[in-house]
């Protein structure tokens, strides 16, 4: 294949994951894919069971999880890379991925895609077009989550490397703040009345397991979750804020309450099941590094794969499908056929009516202010208001820095994605870029610099001019600017409500009408486009559905043994419930706790 691809994760690790050599008795080797490492199969198989038109992460896990089962898989992709709907592009391929948006080839799926690409990434440039992966759908990985648990079962994970990331910022007032996301930075935090610790300490031990007590939160099952917490809880609008949008990832006010506790619940369990963290993510890109490693599984288990392969169309009644080389195959069960890649004049298409609105921007700074120790990553929520647009959803921002592999050292990628619509949702994009940088402008200026901060006295001494300190450092206009290397606007569509991924009965295979994938057209199943929820709690709820439909039930879903021991040493910790204690030995502990703080500090 000759266009321009990023080195694969089989070139660039051969063998093991690094950062788990230790966690196994023999090297395991990273099995070839076709298109990358392996020239494309000359023909296409004669008969197969299901052909899957798309390499994206549900058509990917989907796959593995049949070839597994003992399907024969015929897995292609219309494009010359990996991933689809969720791919990890250079910045040359996403120039002609723009050019094919704005070409209606993915029309239904995006539109108004709008690209700025610096002159210093260029072949004569700072910069290379391959130092950089952009995922198209970016997504974070909770700890304690079902794609995990599969990644761990089928051995998938051992083809990836993944990071930490543990801050999450929400920003208020013009200033970005960082959680409060434990018991301890509960108790030492002064700033938090105790009365105020002791509703956080009682919200954060029900929430853990509030599906077992309905009588506190039946009346508010179909009113907003921010009511519930000032109603139930005494929380103020603050911490409300932090536990809605930052803890659970909401996007407006009107999350119900079921919602919001299920998304707070997500954060809060996932949290120190491998460390102080909740989340993570793959170096060198997001789902599409995820789609490429099951699509490898697959392989092993022996689908076979087709890059610039295109599914012409299918005739349910001699059940061939023809593909644009003029080959054919024999499907003895199902087409499975991504949004972005259905043949012309396709019926029962899912209807995309929900927008997600995406602004990528590379910026040319490290912007470790963001970022915990030893991390290179960070997530920055901007509730419903925060704004100067006044916000009606909230804007969520992922960013990532070179330690992660998509960037070059001294560079940053930041993610912003909203649900909101239209030219509204543009408008929030632009307001939150706006912020980001006079924010991370401000922070990361030389002291010595601000408007004579710092002076030096007679005698030599330094002395702190104490009118500017304690000027707001809003109110400070820096001299230098942020150097922006891309910016990429494009507005995508999907038929997965951003909440109800959570729920399955929103996949109930009798209810076409709430029925979001999957929808049949004579032997063909439809995925969903990736949905604005910035976690993967999608994806494995989709392809089981999927697989279902397929198999007859997903009782066997992945359900291989591998006979690894070694895996053993991925088993999750058990969530830690006694760290929270009762509601009268707790005052106690917040008071005692708080002192002794308090009294170090003074010292």
């Amino acid at each position: 294949m000759n266009t321009e691809r990023r080195v694969s994760m089989a070139e660039r690790r051969p063998s093991l994951m690094k950062c788990n050599t230790d966690l196994y008795r023999t090297p395991l080797v990273v099995p070839p894919l076709a298109g990358i490492e392996d020239p494309l199969p000359e023909t296409t198989p004669e008969k197969v069971d299901v052909v899957i038109a798309g390499t994206g992460l549900v058509e990917s896990i989907l796959a593995a999880a049949l070839s597994w089962q003992g399907s024969t898989v015929l897995h292609i992709d219309a494009n010359t890379y990996y991933g689809d709907t969720s791919a990890t592009l250079t910045i040359d391929q996403l120039k002609n991925w723009v050019t094919a948006v704005n070409n209606q080839e993915y029309k239904q799926c995006y539109e108004n895609a709008k690209l700025y690409v610096s002159s210093l990434i260029s072949s004569k440039g700072k910069y290379n077009s391959r130092e950089f992966g952009i995922d198209l759908a970016t997504k974070i990985l909770f700890a304690k989550s079902d794609l995990l648990s599969i990644l761990i079962n089928s051995r998938v994970h051992q083809y990836l490397e993944f990071q930490s990331l543990s801050n999450f910022h929400t920003y208020e007032n013009d200033n970005f703040e960082r959680l409060n996301n434990s018991k301890q930075k509960i108790f030492t935090d002064q700033s938090l009345p105790l009365m105020t610790k002791r509703n956080l300490m009682r919200f954060l031990k029900f929430v853990l397991d509030w599906d077992k007590e309905p009588a506190v939160w039946q009346d508010y099952v179909n009113r907003p979750i921010t009511q519930f917490l000032e109603e139930k809880f005494k929380l103020e609008k603050p911490h409300i804020s932090e536990l809605v949008f930052s803890i659970g990832l909401c996007y407006n006010h009107n999350t119900t309450t079921p919602n919001g506790l299920q998304r707070i619940r997500r954060y809060l369990t996932s949290f120190d099941v491998y460390g102080p963290f909740p989340v993570l993510y793959s170096k060198y890109g997001g789902p599409g590094e995820l789609s490429q490693g099951f699509c490898r599984s697959a392989a092993v288990a022996g689908a076979t794969y087709k890059l610039q392969h295109k599914l012409v169309s299918y005739d349910p009644n001699t059940r061939v499908a023809t593909f644009q080389d003029g080959s054919r195959a024999q499907v003895t069960e199902r087409i499975v056929v991504s949004p972005t890649q259905s043949p012309e004049n396709s019926k029962n298409l899912p209807e995309q009516k929900y927008e997600v609105q995406h602004l990528t921007c590379i910026v040319e700074k490290e912007c470790s202010e963001w970022f915990g120790e030893n991390e290179n990553a960070a997530i920055v929520v901007f509730p419903p208001g925060s704004l100067k647009t006044n916000n009606k959803e909230a804007v969520q921002a992922l960013i990532l820095a070179s330690g992660s592999e998509i960037c070059p050292k001294s560079t940053c990628i930041w993610y912003l994605s909203t649900t909101e619509t239209g030219l509204r949702g543009e408008m929030d994009l632009d307001a939150t870029l706006e912020a980001m940088e006079a924010s991370i402008i401000r922070e990361s200026s030389n002291l010595s610099e601000k408007d004579d901060l710092f002076g030096v006295s007679s005698d030599g001494t330094p002395v702190v001019n104490s009118v500017k300190l304690g000027q707001s450092f809003k109110e400070y206009i820096p001299r230098e600017g942020l150097h922006f290397l891309l910016k990429l606007y494009y507005r995508q569509f999907t038929s997965t409500p951003p909440f109800e991924v959570v729920n399955p009965s929103l996949f109930d295979l009798e209810s076409k009408s709430k029925y979001t994938v999957g929808a049949s057209d004579n032997g063909v199943l439809y995925t969903a486009m990736p949905s604005g929820e910035i976690s993967y709690d999608e994806a494995i709820t989709a392809a089981k559905v999927l697989y279902e439909k397929i198999v007859g039930s997903d009782d066997d879903f992945f359900d291989v043994d591998f006979e690894d021991e070694e895996d053993q040493a991925w088993d999750e910790k058990t969530y830690d419930e006694s760290a929270i204690t009762d509601d009268e030995d707790d005052a106690n502990m917040l008071e005692a706790d708080t002192m002794e703080f308090a009294g170090k500090m003074e010292i």
